[in-house]
């Protein structure tokens, strides 16, 4: 992604899902998203790095949320952190973090951590009134500090007033094509997975660009089959040999040894 040219990469706490096989993102932990952050940062040069804050880790206080973006960004390394929601305590736990020299991107529409309250992973903003609290809650983010505000799963029309009403940026997912830019899960994009497991929670908005996972699976059906027909290795991939005089020495040993 980095040589590819992207302006930000999101390390998400999706990662539970698409790497991790757990059912939601709930499970992660801030642990695991530090380690998924500096491997992430490891490999980029130029790309802005954002990491989730994972349930869990700042709902308790403005300040266990500081403490918990400090981790993310000492030990991670990334540039920025990741929140979702926007109630009153949440637009505190930024203002929190934000005073604290630290870059927040704000995310509102379907919360996945939230799924317990809303019910799954559905759509939100469908109705004047929850469309009208999604574009309130954005302002109070910005006012707040937030430099960006992910939008997910929402009508169109609701992503675009939004994006019209703020000076900072949106992202969207599955919000149409209004938005200042775009996030697609890295899993999702280029069609990793194959799992049945993952084909429940498949998104409606998510355009394939590749189909990466069945290029793995008849690569690894291929090399199942090579190895039990000794088609593999071959001399081509059998680089490693005795010089002559070594290996007559070592045949000889073998012999006196009592092998043949």
């Amino acid at each position: 992604m980095d040589r590819a040219g992207f302006d930000m990469t999101l390390v998400g706490d999706s990662a539970a899902m698409v790497v991790h096989g757990q059912d939601t993102t709930l499970p992660m932990t801030l642990h695991d998203m530090i380690t998924h952050c500096q491997a992430v940062k490891r490999g980029t040069k130029r790309t802005f790095v954002v990491g989730d804050l994972p349930f869990g880790s700042y709902e308790t206080s403005a300040n266990h949320a500081l403490e918990s973006a400090i981790r993310l960004v000492k030990e991670g390394g990334v540039d920025a952190v990741k929140l979702e929601g926007g109630c009153d305590a949440r637009v505190l736990t930024v203002k929190t973090i934000v005073s604290a020299g630290i870059a927040v991107v704000g995310h509102l529409g379907l919360t996945p951590q939230a799924i317990g309250v809303l019910g799954g992973f559905k759509p939100q903003g469908r109705t004047a009134t929850s469309a009208l609290e999604i574009f309130k809650a954005a302002l109070k983010l910005q006012e707040a500090g937030c430099f960006a505000i992910v939008l997910e799963c929402v009508p169109k029309e609701v992503a675009d007033s939004i994006t019209s009403a703020l000076h900072i940026p949106t992202i969207g997912i599955g919000a149409g094509s209004g938005t200042s830019g775009q996030v697609l899960v890295f899993h999702d994009l280029l069609g990793f997975l194959q799992h049945p497991h993952h084909a429940k929670v498949s998104p409606k908005f998510c355009k394939q660009y590749a189909r990466v996972g069945e290029n793995i699976q008849s690569a690894l059906a291929k090399f199942i089959n090579e190895v039990g027909t000794h088609q593999f290795p071959d001399e081509r991939f059998t680089p490693y040999t005795l010089e002559a005089d070594e290996l007559e020495l070592f045949k000889d040993r073998l012999a006196k040894a009592g092998f043949s």
